[in-house]
């Protein structure tokens, strides 16, 4: 019976953990408040095991890691264009993304699960342009 008890107290600490887990929405826009080719918001701050849904709201968008920019042992990954893309962050650290067809009119986004661990792989990561230049502040949003 003892078992029993144990497995049910640790299949019911993972359902509730589950049931806390929060989903923010990233918006793929043409345009928005920081100008065109945007994710809004471009920054999120969240806990491991929450997901993130990005949504191209106009065609032509999509979402992907951004090589060298994801904690270890997460696999990279690539959205299909116009379709909305769920990344669950099962890892703690920073997530890099961009949106591929826009990534040189700098389309860049900066997730954070839990402490930013690879944050010193990320800085090392040399972006050039328009992505330098919107990903620098979205570095500086990091919560230590």
């Amino acid at each position: 019976m003892f078992p029993k008890l144990i497995a049910a107290s640790v299949a019911a600490l993972l359902l509730t953990s589950a049931a806390f887990a929060e989903n923010f929405e990233v918006k793929l826009l043409n345009k928005g408040a920081e100008g065109a080719m945007v994710f809004e918001p471009a920054f999120v701050k969240a806990a491991v095991g929450d997901t993130i849904t990005f949504i191209p709201t106009d065609k032509g968008h999509n979402v992907e890691a951004i090589k060298g920019m994801l904690p270890e042992g997460v696999a990279e990954f690539k959205g299909k264009i116009g379709e909305d893309f769920v990344l669950t962050l099962a890892t703690e650290g920073l997530y890099g993304v961009k949106c591929t067809p826009h990534f040189t009119m700098g389309m860049v986004a900066l997730i954070q699960a839990g402490a930013p661990v690879n944050q010193e792989a990320v800085a090392a990561i040399v972006l050039k342009g328009k992505a330098k230049t919107r990903f620098e502040p979205l570095m500086a949003q990091i919560v230590q």
